[in-house]
């Protein structure tokens, strides 16, 4: 079993920046891939980035050059830096673990979920 916590959603002007954080506890983290997912009201998850265990990559079209996710093992954490933020990146953002070495992007491809963090974005 993995849990996930999520912290530093907020409000935020357009433009602004955020640092989203994930903290895992259980089984060995560098074994899970991580990725965050979004959901806004009315709309279906859809994927904002992932990351793999040995620190891979992969970004939404839509998070490219906005993002950029990190994580530190020693510290069994995941961090999103959401930059140049726009009213349409206001959701729920969750992060999500899948075990294994390749990064998810489906949300069914993903085992272990948090309880979600609310990024709201004002223009």
């Amino acid at each position: 079993q993995v849990q996930l916590v999520e912290s530093g959603g907020g409000l935020v002007q357009a433009g602004g920046s955020l640092r989203l954080s994930c903290a895992a506890s259980g089984r060995p983290f560098r074994t899970y891939s991580v990725g965050w997912l979004r959901q806004a009201p009315g709309k279906e998850r859809e994927f904002v980035a992932a990351i793999t265990g040995g620190g891979d990559a992969y970004y939404a079209d839509s998070a490219k050059g906005r993002s950029a996710i990190t994580r530190d093992n020693a510290k069994n954490t995941v961090y999103l830096q959401l930059n140049s933020l726009k009213p349409e990146d206001t959701a729920t953002y969750y992060c999500a673990a899948a075990y294994g070495v390749t990064y998810k992007v489906r949300s069914d491809e993903y085992d272990y979920w948090g309880q979600g963090t609310q990024v709201t974005v004002s223009s």
